[in-house]
């Protein structure tokens, strides 16, 4: 029973910083950059998860992932196309 009482105080304090922080357009400006930055990097892993063997990027994920395949492991492969096919299939819907 306390513990919900502490995790929403917490909850209402986080927010009220976030909120004096966010006060500021500067502020704003970096937390969008940021997410914008977050953003496409996630979307290029997963784009680099599609083709692991033949990426020009060597971060260390992306070797991982290439040496699994190399060792028969079609994971990463198989979750790009799922993925790939379930965006094809909902763009295609939202067109229509």
């Amino acid at each position: 029973m306390k513990k919900r009482y502490v995790l929403s105080a917490v909850g209402a304090v986080g927010a009220g910083i976030a909120s004096y922080y966010l006060v500021d357009s500067n502020n704003r400006h970096k937390l969008k950059k940021i997410a914008k930055n977050s953003a496409k990097k996630v979307n290029r892993v997963f784009e680099n998860a599609g083709v692991p063997d033949q990426s020009s990027e060597q971060e260390l994920d992306q070797l991982e992932n290439s040496k699994m395949v190399s060792e028969g492991s079609q994971f990463g492969v198989q979750y790009y196309n799922e993925k790939k096919k379930e965006n094809t299939s909902n763009h295609q819907q939202n067109i229509q």
